[in-house]
């Protein structure tokens, strides 16, 4: 394969483009909440859309700011940049068009977009640099990814109620939670380079109780949408998924024990935003 032919493959790597599948969910579920029906299609493609182009734009821009840490950690020195398989130009081009991608979508949808777009901008470009000085860059992803079904909501119509601000923290705890145990891979590297999170801080036990608590403020949150919603059955059959796959989750991990951290990072937080987005769209639909 020419190094032409390869840049759609590379470029998918690069943002972790199978890792969408995280955030995009709680987006679909702010905008089934809003209306309390499946919206129309004009709003869940520009949704999709801005969720696309922003993500691939933070990813892109974690990767350039990080390009240097990234070639001194022996987890990351195989990603794209510090590997050469990709430049810093091709990368900055990728994230111009991601950037142009999402304010076309922004402006697609509900006008008030049109004012609120900077703001997940400001925190695309600030996260990246939090490690080098603060442990609470995961609070910071966890708000920036929050925002994915505070958008929706307000995308179509306009207005944020209490309840969206409510499910929009429950995504930032539930975010902030498993980049806790994302943070473990590192913890010695960091160290080594000064640099900072939970897990330097407070140490493994430290940054598995602080996952546990901000899982619980999740589950609590997410309780308290669907009393303020007034939801059905098939909504808390949701919630209850979500508590269970989190006990779930934080079962495999343990203080002593991280062998099984990929499959509670990766699988189970995948499961669980799937499993919770057809509860909601079922109670959508009904």
């Amino acid at each position: 394969m020419n190094a032409t032919a390869a840049l759609p493959r590379r470029f998918a790597s690069l943002v972790k483009i199978e890792h969408t599948v995280f955030a995009l969910p709680f987006a679909y579920i702010g905008a089934l909440l809003c209306v309390r029906q499946v919206p129309s299609a004009h709003d869940l493609v520009w949704i999709t859309l801005a969720m696309l182009g922003g993500r691939s734009l933070a990813m892109g821009l974690n990767r350039l700011i990080d390009a240097e840490i990234d070639a001194r950690n022996p987890r990351t020195a195989d990603r794209e940049l510090p590997s050469g398989r990709l430049s810093r130009l091709q990368v900055a081009a990728f994230c111009a068009l991601a950037f142009a991608l999402y304010l076309v979508a922004c402006f697609q949808l509900d006008p008030i977009v049109r004012w609120l777009w900077p703001i997940p901008l400001v925190g695309f470009v600030v996260y990246p640099y939090l490690k080098r000085f603060t442990w609470l860059s995961h609070i910071w992803l966890g708000v920036v990814d929050g925002l994915a079904p505070v958008g929706a909501w307000v995308a179509i119509t306009g207005r944020l109620p209490w309840e969206a601000w409510a499910l929009g923290a429950a995504v930032a705890f539930w975010v902030a939670g498993f980049d806790l145990f994302y943070s473990l891979f590192d913890r010695d590297f960091d160290v080594q380079q000064g640099l900072h999170s939970v897990a330097v801080r407070f140490g493994v036990e430290g940054a598995v109780l602080g996952a546990r608590l901000l899982h619980v403020a999740t589950v609590l949150l997410l309780a308290a949408v669907g009393l303020g919603l007034h939801l059905g059955w098939l909504y808390w059959l949701g919630v209850l998924a979500v508590a269970l796959l989190l006990a779930y989750e934080h079962s495999l991990v343990r203080p002593g024990d991280l062998r099984r951290l990929n499959a509670a990072f990766f699988t189970v937080n995948g499961v669980m935003s799937m499993v919770f987005f057809a509860f909601v769209l079922a109670e959508a639909a009904t």
